[in-house]
């Protein structure tokens, strides 16, 4: 899961003949642990469900199943949160965003339908009237976490991720945003850059970054188009 979400990311051609045949193996022959379930079809937690829609939706995969499964498994708050099956009644913001890049990227690669992009709706409501990382009842941060940016990011939210997903998906800033804004803006450097957080912990085949505390990449170029999104398109 990491490794396509990573191969997506750096913008591997999903027509090309490796990932072609890398994409037929996994269908063949990848299992989630969960109950062997085929890899394609998705299990139980709607975190990994969206991850496995991104990376199929993106790869050419026919996941609609899985993306009818999604629709079906929204909490009342509006969003979405892999521990539903232990009785949790309230949205996660990491399964959420999860969800919303898996959703944005089966809209983008079959059109989608109006029960899809409602359910988006709701899932950015949900981050939306949070502020994209503060508590709704109380307006404390919800976890210093999400104020830290990290590459890869994997299944881990923070405001970073939030911003860059809105920014993807052709929507406008909303004033909800700002804060989360500023903490992206206050973090850059003073040589322009923006430093690596945090790293998550997952198996890699190879380092994209530096240490934590060392200019990043990868931060530094969704930092920097995010503030352009911003500043091009707000309405004061």
């Amino acid at each position: 899961m990491h490794t396509l979400q990573t191969l997506q990311l750096l913008g591997l051609d999903p027509a090309s003949a490796a990932a072609r045949r890398a994409i037929a193996l996994i269908a063949e022959n990848g299992r989630w642990e969960h109950d062997g379930q085929r890899y394609f079809d998705g299990e139980v937690e709607q975190c990994i469900n969206g991850r496995t829609v991104e990376s199929g939706a993106y790869f050419g995969v026919d996941v609609r199943p899985v993306v009818e499964r999604l629709l079906t498994e929204w909490l009342d708050d509006g969003g979405w949160n892999c521990e539903v099956e232990n009785g949790s009644v309230r949205s996660s913001f990491d399964t959420t965003i999860d969800v919303l890049d898996g959703l944005l990227e089966f809209e983008r690669a079959t059109g989608g339908s109006d029960d899809v992009r409602a359910a988006r709706r709701r899932g950015e409501e949900y981050l939306l009237a949070r502020g994209l990382f503060r508590r709704k009842s109380t307006g404390d941060v919800v976890q210093s976490a999400y104020l830290d940016f990290a590459f890869p990011y994997y299944w881990h939210y923070d405001v970073l991720r939030a911003l860059d997903y809105f920014r993807h998906s052709g929507a406008s800033p909303d004033p909800r945003m700002a804060d989360a804004v500023e903490v992206v803006r206050t973090k850059r450097q003073p040589d322009g850059r923006w430093l690596l957080d945090r790293i998550h912990p997952g198996r890699v085949h190879f380092d994209l970054e530096g240490a934590i505390g060392t200019p990043s990449r990868w931060n530094t170029l969704r930092a920097l188009r995010v503030l352009a999104w911003w500043d091009t398109n707000r309405r004061d």
